[in-house]
């Protein structure tokens, strides 16, 4: 129901809702029931790709069930595609979730990024992180806290 005012589950001053209703145009590459795909209007490489939930949440854990893995169902049909189509030879996948990750858009998103032989980009290790200094006793006391409170 595209383009036919936003329903309760979207956001009036969210641009994402806004292109998923077709109030903002985009270039889709891609629809479902729960997914919208559109090349990314300031791509880092040819092919960037952005992968929304139709429903409107800043937050991964905020979604629906069944919404999030819709949505990289998605993410994971088109980013072969994509390879395909601009030539590319990997892809970079990614989900800043919140703004201390870098999301700037407060609508869940995913970024599916061509990725070319010698671009130079590097892994998602080389951005510059401040890393902590984790023993194996840290470690399993981390994993400990998030078993905890699932």
């Amino acid at each position: 129901m595209r383009g036919r005012g936003l329903p309760p589950d979207m956001s009036d001053d969210c641009i994402f809702c806004r292109i998923v209703d077709d109030e903002i145009p985009s270039r889709a590459v891609y629809e479902d029931e729960d997914s919208f795909a559109f090349l990314d209007v300031n791509p880092l490489t040819e092919g960037h790709t952005l992968v929304v939930p139709k429903v409107h949440d800043p937050r991964i854990g905020g979604l629906p069930d069944g919404v999030a893995a819709a949505v990289f169902a998605t993410m994971s049909e088109l980013a072969p595609a994509i390879e395909r189509a601009v030539g590319a030879d990997a892809m970079t996948v990614a989900v800043n979730d919140g703004p201390a990750a870098g999301q700037e858009v407060p609508h869940v998103h995913g970024h599916l990024v061509p990725r070319f032989e010698g671009d130079g980009a590097g892994p998602i290790h080389a951005l510059d992180w401040k890393r902590p200094d984790l023993d194996d006793d840290d470690l399993d006391d981390v994993a400990e806290a998030i078993r905890e409170v699932q």
